[in-house]
C-alpha cells in the first residue's frame, strides 16, 4: 500500500522511517528545497572561501533531554555513513547549566546527578545559595509549587492545571520581581517560548518536572546535544538511510489541497514547477506545521470532519523561537553546557558549540579563521531591547545582532571579567526564516500550548478515513512542540495506518512521561481527593504520616 506524506520535517521523516520498515510504499513531498524542517542545519550561504565549506548555522541549538525517548529511539536505528554505529552515538552529554544575569555573577549548576562530592557541594553552595535575588519566602513557595506539580494526580493536571496559566498557578502577583522574572517568566520563555500569563500549567509544569527528574536520576546527563552540525551528524545519514530503503522524495512541492469525494480523500494536489500536479495514495499523512495545515483545511475536508476546524484556531497560538550564530576568533567556553540568560528581555539561551564538536575542524569552514561558535536562541521577540528600546520584531537584522550581543555581554562580563570581547566577533548569522520587513515575519514559528488548548488539538487519526496527522500539534504524551513531540505524533499516525490497512505488522512503540514510583502514594491520595472535588493539599499520605510519627517518637526516646 502507498502512503503519501506531506512535509519533510522531523515528523514526516519519522513517519517515513516507520512506514518503510513495515513495507509500505512511501513518498514524501516537501515544500522547500531540503528536508529536516526546523531541526535542519542552515549553513551561511557564500561564506566558504578557497574551497572551504560554508559556515555551519542552525535554527537554534539542538537539545535532547533525557526524557526524550521517541526521537532517540529512531536515531538509534539510523546507521552512520562509512563507519560502525548509529546516529544516536553522536549524542554527547553536557556537564553544567549556567544561569547568567545582568550585572551579577552567574549561578552554575550540574546538568546531571552529582558524580562527586565537589558536584554535590556545587548544588548546595552555588545553586541553592546563589545570588539570584530570591528571598527565602520566594524559594520556599517555589519549592511548594514544584512539590504540588510532582504530587498531583494526572486527572488534576489534565482537567485543572490545563485551565490555569503558569502565572496564576505560581501566584506571581504575590511575589517579588526576581521571582516573577526568573521562576515565572524566565522558565516559560526560555523552555517553551511562551508567555507566562497564557502558558498552560499542565504543559509547562509537566516538562519542567521532567527536567528536574532527569537531573535527579543517576546515570546519563539530563542535557545531551549533537557532537557536530545537525545535518552532518543526523539529517544527512537519516536521508541516506531512508533513500536506501526506498523512500522517494520530491522537493519544492508544497501541498495545495486535498480533493475529496463524499467520504474520503480521492487525491492530493501539489504545486510543482509552477503547475498543479495530482498525487494519489492509499493513505495520506499531513506532517505539516499547524499554520500551514490551517491553510489546507477547507470546506470539503470540514464537510467530512468538522473537528478539523480546531486546527485553524490553534494556528493563531504560535510564537517565535529562532537562532543566531556568532562566529568567534577564539573558542570562548562560556559553560560546559547550556547558558540561560534568566533576565534578558529577549529570553536568550546559548551554547558554545566547538567544545562538543571534537571531530569538527572549523578551519575547514568559512575563511578558516573561525575558532569558536556561540549558538543563541531568541525566545521573546515582543519585548524592548536594552540598546534600541524596541521589540525584536521591529529591529533590522543588524540591530538584532547588536542587541543580542549587548545582552550577552551584560550577562557575562561582570565583576571585572571580560568573557566576551568585541574583538572576538568575526562573523554572525541570523536564522533566514526571519524576513526583516517591518514588522518582521517568521516562516517557521513555533506552536505554544496556551491555557485550554489541549481540547483544540486533534488526534493522529481524523474522521477522514485515509487522512492522518503527524505534527507537533497532535495530542501526544510529550504535549510540547518539539522534535520529540513530532516523532511521537508520527508513530501514532503510522499505528493508525497499520490498523486501517489491516496488515499484519508490529505497532510503533510510544512512551509516556516518566513518573518516579516513589511519588505513587502521593498521587494516589490526590486522585482520591480530586474525585471527591477536593483541592490539592500538601499533607502526607496516612502511611507516610504514620512513619513520620514513629520516627519522631523514636527520636524522643533515644
Amino acid at each position: 500500500m502507498k502512503v503519501v506524506i506531506f512535509g519533510g520535517g522531523v515528523a514526516g521523516l519519522s513517519a517515513a522511517h516507520e512506514l518503510i520498515k513495515r513495507n509500505f510504499e512511501v513518498e514524501v513531498y516537501e515544500a522547500t528545497a531540503t528536508t529536516g524542517g526546523k531541526a535542519r542545519s542552515v549553513n551561511v550561504p557564500g561564506s566558504g572561501k578557497d574551497g572551504r565549506r560554508d559556515l555551519p548555522g542552525e535554527h537554534g541549538f539542538r537539545f535532547f533531554p533525557r526524557f526524550y525517548k521517541h526521537v532517540v529511539a529512531t536515531m538509534a536505528e539510523i546507521p552512520l555513513k562509512g563507519k560502525k554505529g548509529h546516529v544516536s552515538d553522536n549524542l554527547t552529554e553536557t556537564e553544567r547549566i549556567r544561569l547568567a544575569q545582568f550585572d551579577k555573577p552567574s549561578v552554575i549548576m550540574p546538568a546531571r546527578f552529582p558524580r562527586s562530592l565537589k558536584e554535590l557541594k556545587m548544588i548546595l553552595d552555588k545553586g541553592l545559595g546563589g545570588d539570584l535575588g530570591l528571598s527565602k519566602q520566594d524559594k520556599d513557595d517555589f519549592a511548594m509549587k514544584l512539590w504540588q506539580l510532582i504530587t498531583s494526580c494526572s486527572q488534576r493536571r489534565q482537567n485543572e492545571y490545563e485551565r490555569i496559566s503558569w502565572w496564576e498557578f505560581m501566584d506571581a502577583d504575590k511575589h517579588s520581581e526576581a521571582y516573577q522574572t526568573i521562576l515565572v517568566k524566565g522558565l516559560t520563555r526560555t523552555l517553551v517560548a511562551a508567555r507566562a500569563e497564557k502558558a498552560s500549567t499542565k504543559t509547562g509544569g509537566d516538562i519542567f518536572i521532567q527536567l528536574i527528574f532527569d537531573i535527579a536520576r543517576p546515570g546519563i546527563s539530563s542535557d545531551r546535544i549533537l557532537n557536530g552540525p545537525t545535518n552532518e551528524t543526523w539529517i544527512d545519514p537519516w536521508m541516506d538511510h531512508l533513500k536506501n530503503k526506498g523512500v522517494k522524495f520530491f522537493y519544492n512541492s508544497p501541498l495545495k489541497r486535498f480533493d475529496c469525494n463524499a467520504q474520503s480523500i480521492s487525491n492530493a494536489v501539489i504545486s510543482s514547477e509552477g503547475k498543479e500536479k495530482v498525487v494519489k495514495g492509499d493513505f495520506y499523512i499531513a506532517a505539516l506545521p499547524v499554520e500551514v495545515m490551517a491553510g489546507v483545511v477547507d470546506k470539503d475536508l470540514l464537510a467530512i470532519d468538522p473537528t478539523l476546524k480546531s486546527i485553524c484556531t490553534l494556528s493563531e497560538e504560535v510564537s517565535w523561537m529562532n537562532g543566531a550564530q556568532f562566529y568567534l576568533t577564539e573558542d570562548v567556553e562560556i559553560c560546559k553546557g547550556h547558558t540561560i540568560y534568566i533576565d534578558t528581555p529577549w529570553a536568550l539561551t546559548s551554547i558554545s558549540q566547538k567544545q562538543f564538536w571534537p571531530n569538527v575542524n572549523l578551519s575547514e569552514y568559512g575563511d578558516g579563521k573561525v575558532k569558536g561558535i556561540l549558538s543563541v536562541d531568541i525566545s521573546n521577540w515582543d519585548a524592548n531591547g536594552i540598546i534600541h528600546k524596541k521589540h525584536a520584531k521591529l529591529c533590522s537584522k543588524e540591530e538584532i545582532v547588536e542587541e543580542v550581543w549587548a545582552q550577552l555581554k551584560r550577562s557575562l562580563n561582570v565583576n571585572g571579567q571580560e568573557v566576551l570581547k568585541d574583538s572576538h566577533l568575526h562573523n554572525w548569522f541570523v536564522d533566514p526564516d526571519i524576513e526583516f520587513d517591518i514588522p518582521a515575519k517568521n516562516k517557521e514559528p513555533l506552536l505554544v500550548n496556551t491555557v485550554n488548548s489541549w481540547e483544540l488539538r486533534p488526534f493522529a487519526y481524523t474522521r477522514v478515513p485515509n487522512l492522518f496527522l503527524a505534527s507537533d500539534y497532535v495530542k501526544t504524551y510529550t504535549d510540547l512542540a518539539t522534535m520529540e513531540g513530532a516523532n511521537e505524533a508520527a508513530r501514532r499516525a503510522v499505528n493508525c495506518i497499520i490498523d486501517s490497512s489491516g496488515i499484519s505488522a508490529s505497532k510503533c512503540e510510544v512512551w509516556n512521561l516518566h513518573e518516579p514510583w516513589i511519588f505513587t502514594l502521593f498521587r494516589w491520595r490526590d486522585s482520591n481527593r480530586y474525585k471527591k472535588g477536593l483541592p490539592w493539599d500538601e499533607k502526607l499520605p496516612l502511611f507516610f504520616e504514620t512513619i513520620q510519627r514513629i520516627l519522631i517518637f523514636l527520636k524522643r526516646i533515644f
